[in-house]
């Protein structure tokens, strides 16, 4: 048998990495929101589920072959932990992040995500939504950035909680689903 007829023994790593992308993003713009504090809870889930658990599951939608998976969850997994380096700023030799390089960051991230959005439009709807509402955020956030306008970050916020919880929604639907072996919850 040849490498191509093997059928694959890993799990589907897009709940995990749905998830750990879900969860952090909620936090995070529960901050942006207004609702909670920037706090080390953000931070510690940044690196921990929105970090290594995205790494970790694109690394595991390369060895499946999944390009747009790998792309996503390994991208968006480093984008959570060049995040964390930004707030921390542990090189104390190199100016610390003003709001308008903060705006091209998020601008860039913006770019990309419109891009994979575009391709998820041959994907689940639910998944359409996750890529949508992240372009509008990283737009919203970057515009905030730009322009030192408080409510355009706070209204971003809002469109983050619902990327997250749109996030949350769709990796655990991949579970149930795959659990009853059938279709519980609509993607």
């Amino acid at each position: 048998m040849t490498n191509e007829n093997k059928v694959s023994t890993i799990a589907n790593p897009a709940p995990l990495g749905l998830f750990g992308f879900g969860v952090t993003t909620v936090l995070l713009n529960l901050h942006n929101a207004d609702i909670i504090p920037l706090s080390i809870v953000i931070v510690a889930m940044g690196f921990a589920l929105g970090g290594a658990a995205q790494i970790i599951a694109g690394i595991m939608e390369f060895k499946n072959k999944n390009v747009f998976g790998a792309t996503a969850f390994t991208a968006y997994g480093f984008f959570w932990w060049s995040l964390i380096l930004i707030w921390m700023n542990p090189f104390t030799s190199i100016a610390a992040a003003d709001d308008y390089s903060m705006g091209y960051y998020l601008l860039l991230w913006a770019i990309f995500t419109l891009m994979m959005y575009v391709g998820t439009l041959t994907h689940d709807r639910s998944l359409q939504i996750v890529f949508l509402t992240l372009t509008i955020l990283f737009i919203l956030l970057s515009i905030a950035d730009f322009t030192g306008i408080h409510a355009i970050q706070v209204a971003g916020g809002w469109v983050g909680i619902v990327c997250g919880l749109s996030a949350i929604y769709t990796g655990l639907a991949q579970v149930i689903n795959h659990e009853h072996g059938k279709p519980m919850l609509p993607l």
